[in-house]
């Protein structure tokens, strides 16, 4: 049964990897699969996370205080945990004739940090901002779209990694309304006190 499923994920790895290559795939991808390395990219990042603390209200100053404590988690969760109890082999190093257009990498495959941190980013700001989800969410698709087309991930990473890092963002957001919930009711209760 593993080798059936290794099968179907080989296949389409290679799909994704030969059958869908195009130029245009072949110059944007590799730039968005790297998009966290280019420097104006992290300043513009940046810049929207101070925009969102100073003009963005109380839901401005909680999505990005929990996109950096989720992001945080799920990066740890993913490349430090997950990562080396699985200890898969990327495809790039383990499979013939795959296409390159980025380095490899010398860490495990599964799950995707990529995808487990895009997911969980783009569930953190659809809870605050419902009108943007389908961009956040298919922001995310795109970028974990890009790690079999660029070589360094079979499709179940990016499946699994989209799944856990939702899921993980959904943990952060319960746990926020319960806090959130807890102190608005204390605030209630010392205003009624002090009339």
């Amino acid at each position: 049964m593993i080798e059936f499923l290794y099968s179907i994920d080989v296949a389409i790895f290679f799909f994704i990897n030969h059958t869908l290559s195009n130029p245009i795939f072949d110059w944007l991808m590799p730039f968005l699969t790297d998009l966290n390395k280019h420097k104006p990219v992290i300043v513009f990042v940046a810049g929207i996370l101070i925009w969102l603390v100073w003009k963005g209200g109380s839901n401005g100053r909680a999505t990005a205080g929990l996109l950096i404590v989720t992001i945080i988690l799920s990066d740890q969760l993913s490349s430090t945990l997950i990562k080396h109890l699985v200890e898969r082999v990327r495809p790039c190093q383990a499979l013939n004739g795959v296409r390159m257009l980025v380095d490899c990498g010398g860490g495990y495959s599964f799950p995707s940090s990529h995808a487990v941190n895009n997911f969980a980013g783009a569930t953190i700001v659809a809870h605050f901002y419902s009108r943007q989800r389908w961009y956040w969410f298919t922001f995310a698709g795109v970028i974990a779209f890009s790690r079999p087309y660029v070589g360094v991930h079979y499709p179940s990473d990016i499946l699994a990694g989209s799944i856990i890092g939702f899921f993980l963002a959904m943990v952060v957001l319960k746990i926020w309304d319960l806090v959130s919930k807890k102190f608005s009711k204390k605030t209630l209760q010392e205003i009624k006190l002090s009339n």
